[in-house]
């Protein structure tokens, strides 16, 4: 085994450490917290049910209990879509986004500003492998809005390419389901 893979598996048991922790402090479980993270990241195509299910890779019915659990805590409410009959949109509270207030990311941030690195590097290095990773594994890849073959910059602002809609600056630096890999990245 590579050095690097030892380092990338003792990273990712880390921030698990740490989602766990985090998850135990607010009487939830690990999957909550990441939840409740992946939903203060995502766009508009990306706040579903259904999405929260492909992105972990987990049963409709674990993301309904999740969702439940959440609902009933105060950390999230759902909100019908204007235009799709039955999909609900997830919002965090203000109670959601105060679980996330010392979480694994902001960590991992603060560690990445205290030791300089070719940001730019790490994270095309970070998002091969993610991509690879991805594919051996069958699931769906996700991604920022704006690193999308989709997006498209027009007079007018962003739009998306493939459902045509226009979208908001802040959807645009989002996560989102419909991404697929761009042939150049934007910054």
């Amino acid at each position: 085994m590579s050095q690097t893979s030892l380092l990338l598996e003792r990273l990712g048991a880390l921030i698990q450490q740490s989602v766990r922790d985090a998850a135990a402090r607010h009487g939830l479980l690990p999957i909550h917290i990441q939840v409740l993270h992946y939903l203060m990241r995502a766009n508009r195509y990306s706040d579903l049910p259904i999405a929260i299910a492909e992105y972990f890779g987990i049963t409709r019915g674990t993301v309904s209990q999740t969702l439940a659990v959440l609902e009933r805590k105060g950390l999230l409410t759902k909100e019908p879509d204007a235009h799709h009959g039955k999909r609900v949109h997830l919002t965090l509270t203000p109670a959601g986004e105060s679980v996330l207030s010392d979480s694994w990311a902001e960590h991992v941030e603060q560690a990445l500003c205290e030791r300089p690195v070719d940001a730019a590097t790490l994270e095309s290095t970070l998002r091969n492998l993610l991509s690879a990773m991805q594919r051996v594994n069958g699931q769906r890849a996700f991604g920022i809005c704006r690193q999308c073959a989709h997006f498209l910059t027009e007079e007018s602002g962003a739009r998306c390419g493939l459902t045509h809609e226009p979208l908001a600056t802040e959807q645009t630096v989002r996560i989102c389901r419909e991404w697929s890999a761009a042939t150049a990245w934007c910054a």
